[in-house]
């Protein structure tokens, strides 16, 4: 979706301050990233307060009309020890940091589409839309079937650096993955043989995803990696 918006923008330097801003973040380092989620989020020192206090002034105001009286003021909540959040806080950061980078794929593939086909469209009348549904979408289709392919195979490495930097006691229940226990099990615990294990099996498990959505992707559509 970021690739196919930035494709549509035609004022060239904004289409550029855009691609900077966005692939910016990529560049961060893990450690600095895991630092600035964690100041964000801070209710002391990160934007969780300032906007409950924003929030409340608006609860505030509210409580004037007869029928919202009864609403409660909130508190601010320190994400990073709300175990049920880590999920969510993980997903929405990678998100801001890799999506700008990996929008770079499509958006070179968006470029190899013959620009005849755009042209026939305008004559057409047919609107950004249907050019985006018609033409966008199918150019790009083998490009974004090869990376779903090829991202199967990486469903289970969630990374190690990320997760361990922002893990703590209090979200560690839905923060463990993989990479963390193996860490905890086989180094901290010198369990070496357990914890290698564990790899193999999370090798094999992302090996045979691979192979499933390659079938998968061969059976329902034209194209695959092999």
């Amino acid at each position: 979706m970021l690739a196919l918006g930035l494709n549509e923008i035609r004022n060239g330097s904004f289409k550029r301050s855009v691609q900077m801003i966005t692939y910016f973040p990529h560049f961060i380092s893990t450690v600095v990233m895991a630092s600035m989620i964690i100041i964000f989020l801070s209710p002391r020192i990160g934007f969780v307060g300032p906007l409950t206090d924003l929030l409340n002034v608006i609860i505030n105001l509210l409580r004037g009309i007869p029928f919202l009286n009864n609403l409660q003021s909130v508190r601010a909540v320190d994400f990073m020890g709300v175990s049920k959040a880590f999920p969510t806080v993980y997903v929405l950061s990678n998100v801001w940091q890799h999506a700008g980078f990996a929008a770079i794929i499509y958006i070179a593939a968006l470029a190899g589409i013959n620009p005849e086909l755009y042209e026939a469209a305008r004559i057409d009348g047919a609107s950004r839309l249907q050019k985006i549904k018609n033409i966008d979408i199918p150019g790009i289709l083998p490009t974004i079937v090869v990376l779903l392919i090829l991202q199967s195979g990486e469903v289970m490495n969630i990374g190690f650096e990320k997760i361990f930097l922002l893990q703590n006691s209090l979200n560690i229940e839905n923060s463990d993955v993989f990479a963390t226990y193996v860490y905890r099990v086989g180094l901290v615990d010198a369990s070496f043989s357990y914890g290698t294990a564990i790899g193999l099996f999370n090798s094999v498990l992302n090996l045979l995803l691979l192979l499933t959505m390659n079938s998968i992707a061969r059976r329902v559509s034209e194209h695959s990696l092999w």
